[in-house]
């Protein structure tokens, strides 16, 4: 199942509500159609949290809802798509973390820093040459062991119908084309042979980031996070989370980042070189990964306008576009009394 979070833009005092995107785009209001065909234990359906907590049995009354509403059976179950707003899947996540899946993203990266740098000297394709004999543009061993893990704001995870408000101070606000994975159950010090059945689904992340204010972060020696992606509309995540077993082969997706309608990135989950279930090892060692968490895969390579040292101008529509999941699209702007510097 497409799995979402959403509110009736008619009725805006029902809350948020879980829904289930059907084939013909129509929104199932899980808890509804539930309560309509008398089924029993609908608290699950409450929230995508409650889903998620509720295991396999609550994912069966999903379904059996699902079934009765695009059966016909229930039809107040159903909205159109335009008369419902989307939140973020899981507008709550009990942690959020992103991680470098994608090394060659990093290599790209750091190919662009330094290519800033000898464009400063005198002679740029020789400072490059230095820079690339002195090994600063190779990304570090330890990378390719495990995959780098950060923490990120769980507490500011918008959806794909919520604008993505420019932070005062930024100059060069970037997207990221991520895959995300959402985690089922928990788990402590997990067993790569089992790592996949902690997968609860799969959505698209868009690590919104500053690179302006990033590199001033890197140069204070306050890694890559920090204030470049830590404000409230910098985590989105949407349109949906499709469940594990509609998804299939996760390793084998196709990736797309428009711009105003043009194609700025495209590639492919296959380009992981650390799978979510290598996250999942790492992750749970010494501690208990729990349900309801969500892990970005880092950015595909050339899934950035870093990469190609193009960035957003206010007002752009980004969409980040994923095979099987769909489109999360948002538009850019600078709030009325932005700010040039903090």
């Amino acid at each position: 199942m497409k799995l979402v979070t959403f509110e009736s833009r008619q009725d805006h005092a029902a809350g948020p509500r879980l829904g289930a995107i059907a084939d013909t785009g129509a929104i199932v209001d899980l808890l509804t159609a539930a309560t309509a065909a008398g089924q029993t234990r609908i608290g699950d359906l409450g929230s995508m949290l409650a889903l998620i907590d509720g295991g396999a049995g609550a994912l069966d009354l999903a379904r059996a809802a699902y079934d009765a509403a695009t059966a016909g059976d229930t039809p107040e179950a159903l909205h159109a798509p335009d008369t419902v707003r989307l939140f973020a899947p899981l507008p709550n996540p009990r942690r959020l973390r992103d991680c470098g899946c994608f090394l060659q993203h990093f290599r790209n990266a750091r190919a662009v820093r330094y290519r800033r740098l000898a464009a400063r000297e005198a002679d740029p394709a020789a400072a490059m040459e230095r820079f690339r004999a002195a090994g600063d543009l190779d990304i570090p061993d330890a990378w390719n062991d495990v995959p780098v893990m950060l923490n990120a704001n769980h507490l500011s995870v918008v959806g794909g119908d919520t604008d993505i408000v420019w932070p005062d101070g930024a100059h060069r606000l970037d997207y990221e084309l991520e895959f995300a994975m959402v985690t089922g159950r928990a788990g402590r010090d997990i067993a790569r042979d089992q790592a996949a059945g902690h997968a609860f689904g799969y959505t698209i992340f868009n690590d919104v980031s500053a690179r302006d204010i990033q590199a001033r972060d890197i140069a204070a020696q306050a890694g890559m996070g920090g204030r470049s992606k830590d404000f409230d509309t910098g985590n989105v995540v949407g349109p949906c989370i499709v469940t594990a077993d509609e998804i299939g082969d996760p390793y084998a997706l196709t990736m797309v980042a428009r711009v105003n309608g043009e194609e700025w990135s495209r590639g492919s989950t296959s380009q992981m070189d650390h799978r979510f279930e290598d996250v999942l090892v790492h992750a749970s060692r010494n501690q208990t990964v729990q349900p309801g968490e969500i892990f970005g895969s880092g950015t595909v390579p050339s899934g950035c306008g870093l990469e190609s040292d193009r960035y957003f101008n206010d007002g752009d529509t980004v969409e980040l576009e994923i095979e099987k999941i769909g489109i999360l699209r948002n538009r850019v702007v600078k709030p009325a009394g932005w700010l040039d510097s903090w």
